[in-house]
């Protein structure tokens, strides 16, 4: 016999729109406590919340019994169908199984997508979340040469990883959709990155916009959300892995990513005439009350990408002429972290390094930098 709760998920397709409310609204802690229940009957329940992220709020309803040995549930105010359901699909894409299910089909793919690029999309920041957890799997990576309708109040590309770069930059805090600051793309576009296409779209210029996607990405190293500048942090790593791009990377002409990795690990010091002067103009003339970024895993990943760019002869001399050592040395004193500490280490240990005794060393298993994901 079913249990009372395996009856509650049995709900989420009924035929009444009040009664897949209720339900929903008290299966949505079990998405994280009891998250087997939602594998039932071959991922039945998995189904139903897929095409509940199309379902509309009922905005009045009086109180409902729903058949229980314990009386029933009864609610007068409830959370919008479509919203519960993508906060239990964001929960639920932790297994293997689900996230299969959801990140294979292209027809669900095509729902989120016509949603978050929708100005007046309520829930387009938990859309932003769950694709960032469906990119864990290989086979999002076709996104990249994914085609659709473009929608015109956003972007001139078809292009679907193009639109989502334009909902990122165009919709940072609500300017494109009041409800969405679409912050947690960052970590969609972090997962994209670690695929070697995914690499090779943020580092080529688009033809619809002219531009390299990786230089709308660097712009938000500083930005207030933690969020963002995480995820940021991570593409931007990421796409290092990328070695023949690094000229393009250090270019002042083309991506120059090191001020953008340079400033948020940058505090208040100062340093000898000698060395300011070399330093970037960015760098040059800083306030008093400059600050590093608060979070240590964001320095820390700076830190990486900066020692990822050193693989080329050319990426360290340019480090060595800019003196990215005495920042670096500086923030080794001044954050108390050992990830930080640990990467700073390794960093000053290649920039101080004889360029003879460089070209011999590679780094080890144990201390190689990998992707985040």
């Amino acid at each position: 016999m079913p249990t009372e709760l395996e009856e509650l998920v049995e709900f989420l397709h009924h035929g009444n729109t009040q009664i897949r409310q209720v339900a929903i609204e008290h299966l949505v802690g079990y998405s994280t406590s009891q998250p087997l229940i939602f594998k039932a009957g071959q991922l039945t329940p998995i189904k139903d919340l897929k095409l509940l992220i199309r379902d509309y709020p009922v905005r009045s309803i009086s109180p409902i019994k729903l058949a229980s040995r314990d009386g029933g549930y009864g609610l007068t105010a409830l959370q919008p169908l479509a919203k519960n359901a993508l906060i239990m699909l964001i929960n639920l894409s932790d297994d293997r199984d689900v996230l299969q299910n959801i990140a294979t089909d292209d027809t669900f793919l095509e729902s989120l997508l016509v949603r978050i690029t929708n100005t007046k999309e309520p829930n387009a920041n938990e859309i932003a979340m769950l694709l960032a957890n469906m990119a864990k799997l290989d086979d999002l990576k076709r996104i990249l040469t994914l085609t659709r309708d473009v929608p015109k109040s956003l972007s001139i590309s078809k292009y679907a990883m193009d639109q989502l770069m334009d909902c990122f930059v165009k919709g940072a805090e609500g300017r494109y959709n009041e409800d969405a600051n679409f912050d947690y793309l960052a970590y969609f576009f972090a997962d994209i990155a670690k695929y070697p296409d995914g690499r090779k779209y943020f580092v080529t210029t688009q033809p619809y916009d002219s531009v390299i996607p990786l230089t709308k990405l660097t712009v938000f190293t500083e930005h207030k959300s933690t969020i963002r500048r995480r995820g940021v942090a991570s593409t931007i790593k990421n796409v290092s892995f990328d070695i023949p791009s690094h000229p393009s990377f250090l270019s002042s002409s083309e991506i120059n990513v090191l001020p953008y990795l340079l400033l948020p690990i940058t505090g208040p010091e100062e340093f000898s005439e000698e060395d300011a002067l070399s330093l970037l103009p960015d760098l040059q003339l800083l306030p008093p009350d400059k600050t590093r970024d608060s979070d240590e895993s964001i320095i820390t990943t700076h830190l990486e990408t900066l020692l990822i760019l050193t693989t080329t002869k050319e990426g360290r001399e340019l480090m060595r002429e800019v003196k990215v050592y005495p920042i670096v040395r500086e923030t080794h004193l001044h954050v108390d972290d050992e990830g930080v500490q640990d990467a700073c280490d390794r960093l000053v240990q290649v920039l101080m390094r004889d360029e003879e005794d460089e070209e011999k060393v590679i780094e080890d298993d144990d201390n190689k930098v990998v992707e985040i994901f």
